[in-house]
């Protein structure tokens, strides 16, 4: 049952990872139409919620198994609290994104969904050394 608890948690997790990254990434794509980009929001949004609460998952289950959080410290933790900060920006990103967009020029759209790729780019670049490092 651990494994396949870690499992569940994994999948939930992989597919936050894909809606952070492709939203943005498919955002950013030339020709995407507005009314699109505000669907595209909400898919990053939802994808930033799945890694939050997929990653206190994993928490959850270390916790539940063995009675102590996982025991992470160096590059695990620099890398863990970086995710955290990408996904706390991207949540605050994406809440104004929806909000005011309307009001937005073009310029200021385009670059939410710079800032919105980068972080995600950067949350899965912090989960390989989180991974690796722990």
């Amino acid at each position: 049952m651990e494994n396949l608890s870690y499992a569940i948690v994994q999948v939930v997790h992989n597919f936050g990872a894909v809606a952070v990254v492709g939203g943005a990434a498919f955002a950013l794509y030339p020709g995407t139409a507005a009314a699109l980009h505000r669907k595209l929001a909400w898919l990053v949004g939802f994808g930033w919620t799945a890694q939050a609460i997929s990653g206190m998952g994993f928490a959850a289950v270390s916790y539940h198994y063995y009675d102590k959080l996982p025991d992470i410290h160096g590059i695990a933790m620099a890398a863990l609290l970086i995710k955290m900060v990408c996904a706390i920006f991207g949540v605050n990103i994406v809440i104004i994104y929806l909000r005011y967009s309307a009001n937005f020029s073009k310029e200021r759209r385009h670059l939410a969904w710079k800032l919105l790729a980068a972080l995600g780019l950067t949350a899965l670049t912090a989960a390989a050394f989180l991974r690796w490092f722990s």
